[in-house]
C-alpha cells in the first residue's frame, strides 16, 4: 500500500516537473531577442576572464591568484548569481542564432549547454561549501577551485555566444558583444 502511494507521488511530481517545463519552454519561444538581451546582467568580464584564463591557460607561477582575490573579482555571491542567470540566457541567445545558421547553431549551443552545466554545478558546490561550513571545513579549500571553474565555464560560453554570432548573424554582433 505504501509502495503504491510513493509510486503515485513520484509519478505526480514527474508529470507535474514536464508541465512545468513545457510552459517555460512556451513562454522562452515567445521571447524575442532583444527580450532575452534586455534581461543580461552587467559583468566585469575582463575580470572573469583573468580568472578563466589563469585557469584555462597556465603559465608559470600557476598560483599567483589568492582565493580571495578571484572571489572579489567574480563579484561574490552576487556576481556568481548573475554568471548563472547570464549563462541561461546565453543559452537561449544561441538557440535563436540556430535559426539563421543550424549546423553550426546545434553543436555550439550543445557545447555552450555542458558549459553551463559546468557553471551550475561549481556555482552549486560554492554555495553549498558556504552554507554549511562549519560541517563540511575540508570542503572550503575547494572554493578556490570551484571559481576557477565557474569562471571557466562563463569564459567559454561567452567566446562561443559571440563567435555564432559573428559568423551567423554580424548585425546583432555588435550589440551583443557590447552587452556581454
Amino acid at each position: 500500500m505504501v509502495a503504491y502511494l510513493l509510486l503515485g507521488v513520484l509519478v505526480g511530481c514527474l508529470i507535474a516537473v514536464a508541465i512545468r517545463t513545457q510552459i517555460a519552454a512556451v513562454r522562452v519561444h515567445r521571447l524575442s531577442w532583444q527580450d532575452i538581451v534586455s534581461q543580461l546582467k552587467r559583468i566585469e568580464f575582463q575580470r572573469v576572464t583573468y580568472v578563466a584564463r589563469d585557469y584555462l591557460d597556465p603559465q608559470e607561477g600557476q598560483i599567483s591568484l589568492e582565493p580571495t582575490d578571484m572571489w572579489l573579482m567574480l563579484g561574490g555571491r552576487d556576481g556568481l548569481r548573475r554568471m548563472r542567470e547570464n549563462a541561461r540566457l546565453m543559452l537561449l541567445l544561441a538557440a535563436h542564432a540556430q535559426r539563421w545558421n543550424f549546423d553550426e547553431g546545434v553543436i555550439v549551443t550543445e557545447r555552450m549547454r555542458r558549459d553551463a552545466l559546468r557553471l551550475r554545478h561549481a556555482v552549486r558546490r560554492i554555495e553549498l561549501t558556504l552554507a554549511f561550513h562549519f560541517v563540511m571545513r575540508r570542503s572550503g579549500t575547494l572554493i578556490p577551485f570551484h571559481l576557477h571553474e565557474a569562471a571557466s565555464a562563463y569564459y567559454l560560453m561567452r567566446q562561443r555566444l559571440l563567435a555564432l554570432y559573428q559568423t551567423s548573424h554580424a548585425g546583432l554582433y555588435p550589440q551583443l558583444a557590447e552587452i556581454l
